[in-house]
């Protein structure tokens, strides 16, 4: 029977799974273009896994502070809000996690994100709907599970995932640009080179989102399983889902690149499930109850 704590260890297996293959289109598309128009050389490869290095640690080290400005968070003390605070507080001491900064985050729709790069310098948000519309033990599960983003390192995570499918659509795009408009590479012989440069293009626009989508899934059904052994008590979380797939998650000020922070997908719901960043929430609870 399915407890907890295997299904954190099958989480964690996954992830890195899906994270080992990101890691070899990479290396496939560096040896592309290699073989292709370096003959030997790595500069190409170079100068974009650096561009998207760069990227990444600016994401690392500001990305809490642009995520927070972008929902419209305002920072609380234990005067202010001691009842968000004292449940933060006692999860974290738990959990044994110093506490994060918490915000509130002026909608009235049930959602929450976590975000820092790790515990020391961790934040978290959560909207006034949830605060005013879920019961106890409910708001307990939704903060639990954003704790336990801080204490998995999945910002941290994430943020290596986000580099090296950065890197992978610089690769596909710049081999696509040199088939198509530098001629013939040293060793491509013309048409062949314009051939793999459009494959990997089309990899790029596919494949990297959804390398991207899928660790993020993931990582969610990661933390439900953390958050749950945390609270001990997996209802509380399930409950919560059930009325933010009743009552609503979609936060005004979200967009694409913070979408994937958030408990539940904060964007207006499209037609394709496959490019959501979250699990469908039915099959969220039913894991919880199963746990």
């Amino acid at each position: 029977m399915a407890t907890i704590y295997t299904h954190i260890a099958a989480n964690k297996r996954r992830s890195w799974f899906l994270l080992l293959i990101t890691l070899a289109v990479v290396g496939c598309i560096g040896y592309a273009l290699d073989r292709y128009y370096v003959e030997g050389g790595y500069f190409f490869v170079a100068i974009a896994i650096i561009y998207s290095a760069v990227s990444g640690l600016v994401g690392y080290y500001a990305g809490d502070k642009i995520a927070l400005r972008m929902s419209g968070a305002s920072p609380i003390t234990k005067e202010e809000n001691p009842y968000v605070y004292r449940i933060v507080e006692n999860l974290c001491i738990t959990a044994g996690l110093p506490v994060p900064k918490i915000y509130i985050i002026p909608d009235p729709d049930i959602n929450a994100f976590a975000t820092g790069r790790d515990p020391e310098h961790a934040s978290i948000a959560v909207t006034e709907g949830a605060i005013q519309k879920l019961e106890n033990e409910e708001l307990e599960g939704v903060l639990a599970h954003e704790l336990s983003h801080i204490g998995n390192y999945d910002i941290r995570y994430m943020t290596l995932v986000i580099i090296l499918v950065g890197t992978i659509i610089i690769l596909s795009d710049l081999f696509w640009r040199l088939a198509f408009f530098g001629g013939r590479g040293r060793k491509s012989g013309g048409s062949p080179a314009i051939f793999i440069g459009l494959g990997l293009l089309l990899l790029a626009a596919i494949f990297a989102p959804l390398i991207k989508f899928a660790v993020s899934r993931k990582r969610e059904y990661l933390a439900d399983a953390s958050g749950s052994l945390l609270t001990r008590y997996p209802e509380g979380l399930a409950r919560a889902l059930e009325k933010i797939r009743e009552q609503g998650s979609t936060i005004e000020r979200a967009n694409k690149s913070t979408a994937h922070l958030y408990i539940a997908n904060p964007l207006k719901k499209g037609i394709f499930n496959l490019f959501s960043t979250h699990p469908p929430i039915e099959e969220r609870i039913s894991i919880l109850r199963s746990m």
